[in-house]
């Protein structure tokens, strides 16, 4: 049977347009120019000519849409519907200088963001080098455990958040975040003992969930497929940024201790959030809903955009991935589409990496500090030292991200991170006791500047989910699995297994094993799901496939049209 426009509506999936309903000729030459138009944009490779100006066998499209375009088609209510063109063509030099206003105006302010909540959520690392835990008679496990509270409580908030956020939109929502956790942050200047950290832990963990993939929904209204991951990659640069530019505001601030009868760590979390505040009410003025919407006071009364470049980012992204115009960006997930996302068992590969492959490098990321200062370094020194981690740490996650785009290998590309922590680890638990600090210094800042593929994996998130509907589920659940494995992650290293910690490092070794079949066991899933579905489809004949996108009722990535990325 035909599905109908409220189905889809009420579905959120992909506005399937029988060739008979369209108002557009239905000439074989108009066929031709459609067919082409949505070939030419599978990617962002230029090629040397004009118009189309994309070659489309250097990038796999999300469906297998080549002769039957006019069955993409967005909704009535998409916000770029009256955008939309499948016969419009532009040049490639124009969609190169678009994305790079796009980078500027839009990706520049999401880091700029990404920042702030990397201020407000790490900046207790660098407060314990400030004897924190001495000042509220604390020690590493309830530290441990206030970390765990965060975790939970962040892992908590991500669902409701995302539903919140598909529902008002990440525009509105994303600075309310903001400015709720800052107030929060700030308020840390007062904590007198465990209890009230465990009470701030627990309400930044419920304010900060969601953050992340609210913004990674607001990205892939504005980028492609392709463009995503490197974006995500920058989205990640600005947390390490955060983390060595943090280091220097430690450096100063912690400093006042003493100033106002106050400890250094105080005015640490006072300063900071009040910073975040200030980015968080600017973003309510800032942040556009979506490409055709920029036009406000504070933006200009002309917008950001002209019709033409309206036009240009409405196509591609179609053209992209059809499955970007099954919603408008205001529209709120039905329960029922939200159980068919939470049991969409196509996307748990990647849900089951979000829960592991972060923790062999996991608690050295958090007691770096305290490391350091066991080895013997001084305060100021040891926030100083941690510089050199975090510049590797971005050098490798720009470097493995580029890596990833060209070669096409999003999970092999991943197994590099556990390749790089296995040797280390082993190092870590085979050194003696009278090892150098240096040398733990050197072990330490090899193992938090592992290769970071979480960008990629974001990405392929996204991009697998196959609709707008399982990309909003898609999002937070992978997310709530890496928080996840950070509550695992903080759990590890114990205050009776230190200095060494010689169990945690056993531990975290077989987790790495582990994890290593868990990419390889990925990439062999969905090559095998493609392989198996592209098989199906070349065995159709043209009628068969155009009956077959008339008439089924498979939803989002359990189309026979749709192919995995792997």
């Amino acid at each position: 049977m035909s599905t109908t426009e409220a189905d889809i509506k009420a579905s959120g999936e992909i506005a399937v347009v029988p060739l008979s309903s369209r108002k557009r000729g239905s000439s074989s030459a108009s066929s031709s120019v459609e067919k082409d138009a949505f070939k030419g944009h599978q990617t962002l490779e230029p090629s040397d000519g004009t118009g189309h100006g994309i070659d489309p066998s250097k990038h796999k499209a999300t469906f297998e849409t080549s002769g039957n375009e006019s069955f993409y088609a967005p909704i009535e209510t998409y916000e770029g519907k009256h955008r939309y063109d499948p016969t419009f063509e532009w040049e490639p030099k124009e969609e190169r200088k678009l994305v790079r206003k796009l980078d500027l105006r839009i990706c520049s302010w999401v880091c700029l963001m990404f920042f702030a909540l990397q201020l407000d959520r790490g900046n207790v690392v660098q407060a314990l080098s400030d004897n924190m835990l001495n000042d509220l008679k604390m020690n590493t496990d309830d530290y441990n455990t206030g970390q765990t509270i965060f975790y939970i409580c962040f892992l908590a908030a991500e669902m409701p958040s995302q539903l919140i956020s598909k529902k008002l939109g990440p525009d509105r929502w994303i600075p309310v975040q903001m400015v709720s956790w800052s107030l929060v942050a700030s308020m840390q200047a007062f904590l007198s003992g465990r209890s009230s950290f465990f009470v701030c832990r627990a309400l930044l963990g419920i304010l900060e969930g969601g953050f992340i993939p609210d913004n990674i929904l607001y990205l892939s209204y504005f980028y492609t497929s392709l463009e995503l991951p490197i974006r995500l990659s920058f989205f990640w640069v600005s947390y390490e940024m955060t983390t060595i530019f943090s280091a220097f505001f430690a450096f100063g601030i912690l400093r006042l201790r003493g100033h106002n009868g106050l400890a250094g760590w105080r005015w640490l979390f006072a300063l900071e959030g009040l910073l975040t505040a200030c980015i968080g009410f600017i973003s309510f003025l800032y942040l556009p809903p979506s490409p055709t919407q920029t036009k406000s006071w504070f933006r200009g009364k002309e917008g950001w955009f002209d019709e033409r470049e309206e036009k240009i980012m409405v196509n591609r992204i179609i053209r992209d991935d059809p499955s970007k115009g099954d919603m408008h960006n205001r529209q709120a997930l039905s329960p029922k589409a939200l159980w068919y996302s939470l049991a969409d068992y196509d996307m748990w590969p990647i849900y089951l990496l979000g829960l592991s492959w972060l923790i062999p490098n996991n608690p050295i990321t958090q007691y770096l500090t305290l490391q350091l200062k066991a080895a013997g370094f001084g305060t100021f020194e040891t926030n100083l030292l941690t510089i050199p981690a975090y510049a590797l740490f971005i050098v490798q996650l720009l470097f493995w991200t580029w890596v990833s785009e060209k070669t096409d290998q999003r999970f092999l590309t991943g197994l590099v991170s556990q390749i790089w922590a296995l040797p280390i680890l082993i190092a870590l638990e085979t050194i003696p006791k009278s090892t150098g600090p240096w040398v733990k210094w050197a072990l330490s800042t090899l193992l938090v500047g592992a290769p970071y593929v979480h960008a990629i994996l974001v990405a392929i998130t996204s991009r697998n989910a196959g609709s707008v509907r399982t990309r909003t589920v898609a999002s937070a659940l992978y997310n709530m699995f890496v928080q996840a494995s950070s509550v695992i992650g903080s759990n590890i290293y114990r205050n009776n297994d230190k200095p060494l910690y010689r169990t945690g490092n056993k531990v975290l070794i077989g987790i790495c094993v582990y994890n290593m079949a868990l990419f390889i066991g990925a990439k062999f899933f969905y090559v095998a799901k493609n392989r198996s579905r592209q098989q199906k489809w070349d065995a159709m004949t043209a009628y068969e496939k155009q009956r077959y996108l008339e008439t089924t009722t498979d939803k989002g990535n359990k189309r026979l049209d749709f192919r995995f990325a792997h």
